[in-house]
């Protein structure tokens, strides 16, 4: 069976939405721990301590201080982080779905078995 590099990244990503996505980088990051997948490590910490940084208590522009710029710097830090997290979770599916077919060899952009 022949498989094109396109159709094999739309069936590893098929483009769920972040939440949907959250099972996918907790095992991503389990993966990269244990070394088996390999990742730079500033590609997966800043993103990780961004969504941290909006979902701790600790705040520099805190919201009930300061109501409107309280959210829009969490808002920035958001749209900063989650497409770049998504991006690597999207690369991790990818590397995961020819893990999965590793048996097979990969000839200018087709699977074959």
């Amino acid at each position: 069976m022949k498989y094109s590099k396109l159709n094999l990244a739309k069936e590893a990503i098929s483009h769920k939405g972040f939440i949907k996505k959250i099972p996918d980088i907790f095992r991503m990051v389990k993966l990269w721990r244990r070394g088996e997948y390999p990742m730079r490590s500033i590609d997966i910490i800043l993103p990780l301590l961004g969504i941290l940084y909006v979902i701790s208590p600790i705040d520099l522009l805190p919201e009930f201080a300061v109501p409107v710029l309280g959210v829009m710097d969490d808002l920035a830090v958001l749209s900063l982080t989650i497409p770049k997290l998504i991006k690597e979770v999207d690369k991790f599916l990818l590397w995961e779905a020819e893990q999965r077919l590793s048996g097979t060899k990969i000839i200018d952009a087709e699977i074959v078995k």
